[in-house]
């Protein structure tokens, strides 16, 4: 008679501790709080465009409507106002660009003044570089708002542009990289060699440099993009607005959110979403576009020598 089979010894159950079972539910509470909040009011305005406006109130907040909805929406969007919203969009590239080459041909040599050179009044210079930083923008609003009107550039071109390339954290992010990650010794053999200081600027710290000139640009052109305040006080003219300034126009064209606004510009809910989603897609694709030279420029500086 044989003996009965022996089997083998059960592993001990393994028990989250008390703490740890506790941590894990608050992050749960945490990322579903993150969730409510930041998701799902984006995915609600990916598909209002979808559908109509009374869809919009009476269906489920994250149904999608039809693709000939999408279609109506984008014809009555880009026909309002005889297609404004192309003209606001190429002038908030007008802006965005043109503050953006000034930005990084100041910015560049200016931090790399600040971080390799020594001159009179450079620890003053720096501290008003970080002062200024720090300072709220619509601090500046009004000095900067006299200023252009005393040279009589409001309602012009370069009442946005030139504030705009006013950008003194671009300067202090590349004070930050050519202070701490550019070999000196590079730099001492280059002199040796007999390159100038333009020289060792141009072809060697400007090579050296490109992922915190990338990371520099990026913020640059998305605080551009994005500004709403400046234009809307310095351009009078609607042919002038960037997307910004249009999308507070549209917004008062709507009746949904003005009650004084005519009816029959089909301007609603569905369009006004719409228009969002426009606005954000060129700082979207210029993110998707620079993803690696993002992280470069944000590690650029991380380490020292």
């Amino acid at each position: 008679m044989s003996a009965p089979p022996v089997s083998a010894p059960s592993a001990p159950r393994r028990f989250l501790q008390p703490g740890r079972a506790l941590s894990f539910l608050v992050v749960g509470v945490l990322l579903a709080a993150l969730l409510v909040f930041f998701v799902l009011p984006v995915l609600w305005l990916l598909l209002a465009p979808s559908k109509t406006a009374a869809e919009v109130v009476r269906d489920n907040p994250l149904s999608f409507g039809s693709f000939h909805q999408i279609g109506a929406a984008w014809q009555h969007l880009f026909s309002f106002q005889d297609g404004a919203m192309l003209t606001w969009l190429r002038n908030s590239a007008i802006y965005s660009g043109g503050s953006l080459v000034l930005t990084l041909l100041v910015s560049v040599p200016a931090g790399y003044a600040l971080a390799l050179t020594d001159f009179r009044g450079r620890k003053a210079l720096l501290v008003i570089t970080l002062v200024t930083m720090i300072m709220p923008q619509a601090t500046l609003v009004l000095p900067v708002f006299l200023e252009l009107n005393r040279f009589h550039l409001i309602g012009t071109v370069w009442s946005v542009i030139l504030p705009f390339s006013f950008y003194p954290f671009g300067v202090y992010l590349v004070y930050i990289y050519f202070g701490s990650s550019l070999p000196r010794d590079l730099l001492s053999a280059a002199r040796i060699d007999g390159c100038t200081e333009w020289q060792l600027f141009t072809r060697i710290a400007l090579p050296l440099a490109k992922p915190v000139i990338g990371l520099v640009a990026f913020f640059s052109f998305v605080g551009n993009w994005n500004n709403f305040f400046l234009p809307y006080l310095v351009l009078p003219n609607s042919e002038q607005f960037p997307i910004q300034v249009g999308l507070n126009q549209l917004l008062t064209s709507t009746p949904s959110f003005n009650p004084v606004a005519g009816a029959g510009l089909n301007i609603t809910v569905p369009e006004l979403a719409l228009a969002i989603i426009v606005a954000i897609l060129p700082v979207l694709g210029l993110f998707l576009v620079s993803q690696r030279t993002l992280v470069a420029g944000m590690l650029a500086g991380s380490t020292k020598e």
